[in-house]
């Protein structure tokens, strides 16, 4: 299996309800304006203009310190359910990441990425959420992850990401429409070695204000002793890198039950953009070099 540059996860992807999950907030110039979420930062301080806003948690598989919702796995690879009471959700377009991490006195030393491959970080619309999580896991079946992951030969300028862009589309009536701007990977404001060395600042030391939470009390569970417990520490975790910017008939235009939200990671040499919607209007059978999720939205 070491030897492909990929790996299939089943689907039911049981491999991955043991790895916590997070997401990043503000790593695509101009998304949170488009999602009506900039005003949540306005108090944040950041190392720079470009920088991500926060790391918020989607999946904490141990109980403990977080919030009793966040033991919810929340990954569907082929429906997303229209959360309860609400009106507003919108596909997220990402590239995530599948990282190892290793520690050194309870905090996260190094985080080596290991595959790459298409997520929708799928979101509430709404005013008053405290957290940005309270928007991103109303349950199962709230977010989607390719099943077909693909394998990073070094996370560096010259690998392979940096050939691959992130496109997503709405089905609806027998109609494709374009949701978020066709982007390259290497759009995002913060990736590579920049990337990483944000994220275990974050993850080793975010403090618990305005939207965001304390993630390394997550990881680490400490008991009221302070004491670490052995089954804390995650060696994985998933890292949905940032959403792209919205078309403006995503911006304006929320899922309906019946839709389905498509998101693909895709090779810029292989395919142009018209003939990759081309192909996934027709559903047709894509490479292997091609990360794709197909979501139906159901009550």
């Amino acid at each position: 299996m070491e030897s492909k540059n990929y790996i299939d996860f089943d689907k039911s992807l049981e491999d991955l309800k043991k790895i916590p999950s997070f997401g990043v907030a503000g790593n695509f110039t101009g998304h949170l304006e488009q999602a009506g979420e900039a005003r949540d930062f306005a108090n944040m301080k950041t190392e720079s203009a470009d920088a991500p806003k926060a790391l918020f948690p989607t999946f904490i598989p141990n109980k403990g310190p977080a919030p009793e919702f966040l033991n919810v796995y929340p990954f569907d690879c082929e429906k997303i359910i229209f959360p309860k009471n609400e009106e507003k959700i919108q596909i997220e377009p990402e590239c995530a990441i599948l990282c190892q991490v290793s520690w050194k006195d309870s905090f996260v030393e190094s985080i080596t990425p290991q595959y790459f491959f298409a997520s929708n970080d799928c979101s509430i619309r709404k005013e008053g959420a405290r957290k940005i999580s309270e928007k991103k896991n109303w349950g199962p079946s709230s977010k989607g992850i390719s099943t077909h992951f693909l394998k990073i030969d070094n996370f560096l300028p010259g690998g392979i990401m940096d050939g691959y862009r992130i496109a997503s589309f709405l089905l609806r009536d027998g109609k494709i429409f374009d949701y978020g701007e066709d982007s390259p990977v290497m759009g995002y404001s913060y990736f590579y070695g920049r990337l990483l060395e944000w994220v275990k600042n974050k993850l080793n030391h975010q403090a618990d204000e305005g939207p965001a939470e304390n993630l390394h009390e997550y990881l680490t569970g400490n008991d009221e002793k302070g004491l670490v417990k052995e089954c804390d520490l995650p060696s994985k975790v998933l890292i949905s890198v940032g959403a792209t910017r919205y078309t403006a008939f995503g911006e304006t235009n929320f899922l309906k039950t019946g839709d389905e939200a498509v998101v693909v990671i895709y090779p810029e040499s292989e395919f142009t953009h018209e003939e990759l919607s081309s192909a996934v209007l027709k559903k047709a059978a894509l490479p292997e070099s091609v990360s794709c999720l197909y979501q139906k939205i159901v009550v």
